[in-house]
């Protein structure tokens, strides 16, 4: 870590218990301010859409447009039931300080600045490069991911893809703050891995059955021979082109600063969420064709992926490890689980 003058900072939130936990969200003014806005992103969404969603969802096509408006608001309330069963599991363990992890409050403005200019510049570069490719704009999540679509992306595009964002958004930054900070500090080493292997295994289970139960389970459909070759397959595309840059960029990189420009935790998840949903803002199902459709895009991604971004955020805040969350809540809940279909027909995988 830079050796530079410690900045006085008020402390952090300590880790927020059970009991308590409920009260300091519901005052917390991040929460009441996003409340409000997420209320109002549903109103304008309403007034937009005209009784319909212009994007390209054929998995949730055909559902009534009252449920396809509900989906994101059932997700958020399965993700307060997760963070409520998190701080359970890890409500006997020490949980690490990730504000200390951070370098003083003006290099983590410089850096938190930067990390976020970058990510910006990473994400036009995956429009325009894939554009020029003939390929749809590149994102945090490959075309067809979670909802399908019309036109399956060509085996180039899935290549290109993840070795883009595994490039631009993992490689190099990690590379870059390696150099300053070590896997402790960059939230990339355990400090209890039996209680961080109880919390990948609850929450993987829960969350896979939720998946199943609730959104997909196509996987069912494919033979045990596409299942295995095809889920191996999905796991290696999107462990390299979508979970590692999350986790480093993100929850690595960002989430330590964010804490410790704050002081809050809360404040912390609420910037991870919204960092998160930021980074699929240029989605496969995504329609840019009018204004109103630009903003029927842009909001709904907000709803979309605001709650699985502090869901992350607080898997890697009470434990201080960031593989947690890739590895209970991303990599195979949802995307084994709900992408392997995808990949099966994209690289033909015979029964």
């Amino acid at each position: 870590m830079p050796s530079t003058t410690k900045v006085a900072m008020p402390p952090a939130e300590p880790p927020l218990r059970l009991r308590p936990m409920v009260g300091s969200i519901v005052t917390h003014r991040g929460v009441q301010l996003t409340a409000v806005l997420w209320i109002g992103g549903y109103l304008l969404v309403l007034l937009l859409a005209r009784g319909s969603l212009p994007f390209d969802r054929p998995a949730v096509a055909s559902l009534p447009f009252g449920l396809q408006m509900a989906g994101p608001t059932i997700g958020l309330m399965e993700i307060f039931v997760l963070v409520v069963l998190v701080f359970f599991l890890t409500r006997a363990r020490t949980v690490p300080d990730m504000a200390k992890r951070a370098p003083d409050t003006a290099v983590a403005w410089r850096e938190t600045l930067l990390i976020l200019g970058y990510a910006a510049l990473g994400q036009i570069g995956g429009w325009f490069g894939a554009r020029a490719l003939g390929y749809q704009p590149f994102s945090f999540h490959l075309a067809g991911s979670v909802f399908g679509c019309t036109v399956t992306p060509p085996r180039g595009e899935v290549a290109i893809w993840s070795l883009y964002n595994f490039v631009v958004f993992a490689v190099v930054p990690y590379l870059y703050f390696r150099r300053r900070y070590g896997n402790d500090e960059l939230n990339l080493r355990s400090t209890d891995r039996p209680n961080d292997t109880l919390v990948i295994i609850v929450v993987l289970v829960i969350e896979s059955i939720f998946e199943l139960a609730v959104f997909d389970s196509n996987i069912f459909r494919l033979s045990a021979h596409q299942a295995v070759l095809g889920g191996l397959l999905t796991c290696a595309v999107y462990f390299i082109g979508t979970v590692l840059p999350t986790m480093v960029l993100i929850y690595a990189i960002l989430l330590p600063r964010y804490l410790r420009l704050t002081g809050s935790a809360i404040s912390a998840v609420l910037l991870g969420g919204l960092t998160y949903a930021a980074m699929h803002i240029v989605e496969g199902w995504s329609v840019f064709d009018s204004p109103r459709h630009i903003a029927l895009s842009l909001i709904f991604v907000l709803l979309q992926y605001f709650g699985p971004g502090m869901m992350k955020g607080v898997l890697t805040l009470r434990t201080g490890n960031a593989w947690v969350h890739a590895l209970s809540y991303h990599v195979i809940a949802p995307h084994v689980i709900v992408d392997t279909p995808l990949l099966v027909k994209i690289f033909a995988i015979p029964p």
